[in-house]
């Protein structure tokens, strides 16, 4: 079992992306099942996404980046950043940082 992280940061502003919706979904058997979601807080980070541990599988993260930039009055290319990766057996943890600007995102393995 292993366990996963992330955190957003807007790169057009130099700060954390608080209010952003992420999902973590798993696919089986060829279909995506939602395992667990939330909002990013003030810091960027979203607590608690996998608090008992995930098994080894391919997995996605989606975060809503249209809705966090037009509450904000900002426009956007992007309606979503959909980070797929696998978790594979023996890893213990993933931190996946994303970095977002209104016409632009990126993904990284963070520690």
């Amino acid at each position: 079992m292993g366990t996963i992280t992330t955190h957003v940061l807007d790169t057009s502003l130099g700060k954390p992306a608080a209010g952003m919706e992420i999902v973590l979904e798993l696919q089986l058997d060829g279909d995506w099942v939602r395992l667990s979601g939330g909002t990013t807080g003030a810091d960027g980070r979203l607590t608690g996404l996998t608090p008992d541990g995930v098994p080894p599988g391919h997995y996605r993260l989606s975060a809503g980046i249209r809705e966090y930039f037009v509450a904000d009055g900002r426009r956007t290319l992007y309606g979503s950043a959909i980070i797929d990766f696998y978790l594979a057996d023996g890893d213990e943890h993933l931190h996946l940082p994303l970095l977002v600007s209104p016409y632009g995102w990126s993904t990284y393995r963070g520690s």
